[in-house]
């Protein structure tokens, strides 16, 4: 059987993999709700919930199609040799050739993402988006995937060439690196797409900053986002290394919850600092890296898989592609499984965190309050969760909660 039968084969059994998770969620609407669950929504509101699940899955399921009918066909006809023919035949711009076609075919989602946004979500009452700030965000989004793709080929090549079969240990300690750098420079990067500004002095920012300091963490700062400009849902987040943090609300999320639901949330966001499970992920994504390394350097000494596809040899942009979207796809569910596992134990720790502080009422209110706003799935499949869901079901979290109040 030739490479390329078998590669085409990996990227058809990959997407049906991903289409049979997306028919798992989209049975869950039949399942019953349960009762510690049952008053997020009310009669009215929950007898939409269903259509826009069902909305939701199915658009998903096309926009799934659309981007295996284009990315299969990419590859099946030798389009990235193609289109590398027409650049210099320089190494990078061979790769950065690669990458730009994978880009261009990934507007192919762009129709989905539309008529999620501005059909679905819209229909729903969540959609806040204008056009013009739909279409920027495609933009920005185009050209920031572009980069990040160049600078992860980059990074590759560079180590290939320098230390060739030192490969696996060099390129999992760098990816690591980039990540965390980019972790870090994830609030500069939000400001393409958000305004924020810094939450107003009074009682929520006097008990977020108590609450955090007196367990030894610094508060930056507290900063609110202009979410609004594109969505009802809520959210928040942490962010910042070691225990100089950030807190970023959604303005949504401070307009829609009380000053101990927010100080709930958060404390559950401090048991994970206490518990280190930020550490622990990083140690989780390190061993992913040095996964990606092996594949990276079984890959690149494996002249025989790029001449199917149209290439002389060794294209850096191409083996990218290999890598991600058929060789780590593969073992990625197993990886996930376990992944997902531990990050569904940490935050029944971090729960359990806020119940200590004092919030297990307030946190199961405002957990309510989050899945209201999102309009979440109450009864996931419990074989989805136990495959995709880095949390527990609302349920099991606040069976949880009130078994430790």
């Amino acid at each position: 059987m030739s490479i390329k039968i078998v590669v085409l084969a990996v990227m058809a059994v990959v997407f049906l993999y991903g289409a049979w998770l997306q028919y798992l969620q989209w049975r869950s609407a039949k399942n019953p709700v349960p009762a510690n669950v049952a008053d997020v929504y009310d009669r009215e509101t929950y007898a939409k919930w269903p259509a826009y699940h069902g909305e939701k899955c199915r658009l998903g399921i096309w926009s799934a199609c659309a981007g295996f009918l284009v990315d299969f066909l990419l590859v099946a006809l030798n389009a990235y040799a193609a289109f590398a023919g027409h650049f210099p035949q320089g190494p990078f711009w061979q790769m950065f050739a690669v990458f730009l076609l994978s880009a261009i075919g990934s507007l192919a989602q762009a129709p989905f993402e539309w008529a999620d946004t501005m059909g679905v979500e819209e229909k729903y009452g969540f959609n806040r988006s204008s056009k013009k700030t739909f279409w920027l965000d495609q933009v920005k989004n185009f050209v920031i995937n572009l980069l990040a793709m160049t600078v992860v080929g980059s990074v590759l090549m560079g180590l290939h060439r320098a230390l060739g079969d030192w490969l696996i240990v060099a390129f999992a300690v760098v990816m690591t690196l980039l990540l965390l750098g980019l972790t870090f420079l994830y609030p500069f990067f939000s400001r393409i797409f958000n305004k924020f500004t810094p939450l107003e002095d009074g009682e929520l920012k006097e008990k977020l900053s108590a609450l955090l300091e007196k367990n030894g963490y610094h508060v930056r700062a507290i900063q609110v986002m202009d979410a609004s400009r594109r969505s009802s849902k809520t959210n928040a987040y942490f962010t910042g290394f070691g225990r100089m943090k950030t807190i970023v609300l959604y303005d949504t999320l401070v307009a829609a919850m009380s000053t101990d639901e927010i100080c709930a949330v958060f404390a559950h966001e401090l048991g994970h600092g206490l518990h280190k499970d930020t550490l622990k992920r990083q140690l989780l994504t390190f061993f992913q890296m040095l996964v990606l390394g092996v594949l990276a350097w079984l890959t690149l000494r494996t002249e025989a898989l790029f001449t199917p596809f149209g290439f002389a040899g060794v294209n850096y942009g191409f083996a990218v592609l290999l890598i991600m979207s058929v060789e780590f796809a593969l073992v990625a569910p197993l990886f996930g499984l376990v992944a997902n596992a531990v990050s569904r134990r940490a935050e029944y720790r971090a729960d359990a965190q806020a119940v200590k502080e004092g919030y297990g009422g307030a946190l199961v209110s405002a957990l309510k309050t989050l899945a209201r706003s999102n309009f979440a799935d109450l009864a996931s499949e419990p074989l989805l969760v136990a495959l995709e869901y880095s949390h527990p079901t609302l349920s099991q979290r606040i069976t949880a909660i009130e078994g430790k109040k």
